[in-house]
Parts: structure tokens; sequence; C-alpha cells
């Protein structure tokens, strides 16, 4: 029979978790498990869809006449689940600032002002399908659209992800938007600013950075970044965080599939981004930029080169 040095292991996995906390000032009696759960956050936001689109995105017997009590008994489950998690992160936030200050109050507070945005929510996702149903000829319904499209199911994730990140939850934020990146390869960081109709299409290796601001009605494709040029740092060496780095991208531009827009430029309204562009430069509103347009005939227009 095999055997494996097990005790061994432990101790030098026991070692190592030890030097890391000491390393990190972590708090060595804590004791139990202080930081959210991104399993919980699955069931959370699983149980939400259903929320958000009972008829189509919540359980499969579910009728129309039961839908409202459907609602209420799962946004009942999911806001408690909810507000578990998000004293785990403000406790867990309280701790590595050392104060350890009481959280019960703000936690309830912070979940019932997500509770009130999910109408409002629904709104944008609505606005959402729409665009994508309208913006691809392949679409045969809404229901399709909403059901299939992988920039539907990360747009969900985002709005939600994105209003627990205005809440001071950033934590929480982060891990609803990398559920949706692991199942569908678009990566949206919840600090995003998005506006209304937005749409993904195909979606696989969009990348959208911490303060890109997009505004309404805007068309991207897949294997599109919003990323950013350069990464400051201070008189340390460290890299400065929180700053102003990735596009504005004004209502109504269409940027095509494998195109790069790098650093603080804006894309000005109703703009075209051609395919496999590598953008660094401000683009006027009702510009055109494509990978073959020559660097002379963009300046002259006014366009930065790709």
């Amino acid at each position: 029979m095999a055997t494996f040095d097990i005790t061994g292991v432990v101790q030098s996995l026991h070692q190592a978790r030890h030097s890391w906390r000491q390393t990190q000032r972590r708090n060595s009696e804590a004791g139990n498990r202080a930081f959210p759960s991104r399993d919980a956050l699955s069931s959370i936001i699983d149980c939400l869809k259903g929320v958000l689109f009972p008829m189509r995105l919540g359980p499969p017997d579910l009728r129309q006449e039961s839908e409202d009590f459907h609602v209420a008994h799962a946004l009942d489950a999911s806001l408690h689940a909810l507000l578990h998690q998000v004293k785990r992160e403000l406790a867990y936030n309280a701790n590595l600032r050392g104060e350890g200050h009481p959280v019960d109050e703000e936690a309830l507070a912070a979940v019932r002002s997500f509770a009130a945005a999910l109408p409002a929510i629904r709104t944008l996702l609505d606005s959402d399908v729409l665009a994508a149903y309208q913006g691809d000829p392949a679409a045969r319904s809404v229901d399709e659209v909403l059901l299939c499209y992988p920039g539907v199911l990360a747009m969900i994730h985002y709005r939600l992800a994105h209003h627990l990140y205005t809440l001071g939850l950033p934590l929480l934020a982060r891990i609803v938007s990398e559920l949706a990146h692991s199942a569908t390869g678009i990566d949206i960081h919840p600090g995003a600013q998005i506006g209304a109709g937005f749409f993904i299409d195909h979606g696989t290796g969009v990348v959208i950075g911490e303060t890109a601001v997009i505004g309404q009605r805007v068309r991207v494709y897949q294997a599109v970044t919003l990323g950013a040029k350069r990464f400051p740092t201070d008189a340390e060496g460290n890299l400065q965080k929180g700053l102003p780095r990735h596009p504005v991208v004004e209502d109504d531009v269409v940027i095509y599939a494998g195109a790069t827009i790098l650093g603080r430029i804006t894309l000005g309204k109703g703009a075209v981004i051609g395919g496999n562009v590598w953008l660094t430069h401000d683009v006027p509103a009702g510009g055109r930029v494509a990978q073959a347009e020559s660097r002379e005939g963009a300046q002259a227009n006014g366009i930065g080169a790709s």
C-alpha cells in the first residue's frame, strides 16, 4: 500500500501559513474564517437572477400566477444570505484597519440599499437585453438573448456587482464579477461605469478596467480591451491605486473585435473603432479608426493613429 508523509506536509503547510500571517500582520487569534465565501455568493447571485427574471431564470416549474410569491421568498432568502457576507467583508476590512468596530447596523443599511436598487438594476438590464436583440441579426427573441448570450450574463453580474461596489463592498463586488469572468471569459471590473443599452457581442476576451466610463448604447465585440496605458507609482515605487487610467467611451460608440484602447483617452460620441486597432489617443465625435488607415490620414482627421 502506498504511504505518504502526511504529518510532515501538514506541519510544513502550517509553518508556511504562520509565516505568511506574520509578514502580513494578520490576527492569528481571529480563529474562524473572516472573509466572504465565493460559493455562498455564487448561490446568492443565482437566486437573485431568478428574482430579477423569474419566468426565464427562476425555477423551471414556476407559473406566472405564483411569480410574486416566488420572488418574495427568493428575495428574502438571498438578502439574508447576502447580509451575512456583507458583515464578513465589513468585519474583515475593520480588522485590517485595526478597528474592530461592530458592523451589524452598517451591514443592514447596505443590504437594504442594495434591495431597493434591484428594480432600477432590472430596468438597466432590460435595456442591455434589448440592445443585444436589436444589435444582433442572429438573435431571434429577447428570451434567447437572456438565456444564451454570455454578454448578457456578464452584464447581470456586473450590474449587481457595481452596486455592491458603490456601497463600499469591493471584495464582494469583485467576487461577483469574477464568477461571470470564469463562466464567460468577459472581465468587467465592478468599478467601471457603464450606461444603459450596453451590448457585448460574442464577448470572449473582453476586458473593461476599473475606471472606464462607458456611455449609453455602446457596442463592443470579442477581445476588446479598455485598459490602462501605464501604472504610476509613488515615491517608494508602489502602484498608485484608484487613479483614472482607463478610457472614456461616449454614447453610441462601436468597437470591433480585437481593438485595444489604452489610457485615459476619450472616444467621442458615435465613433467607430475598427478591429485589431491599437489606440492610445482621443477620437473625436463621429471619428473612425481602422487598422489599415495610415498615420498621416489619421492625423489629418484629428484621430490618433492605431
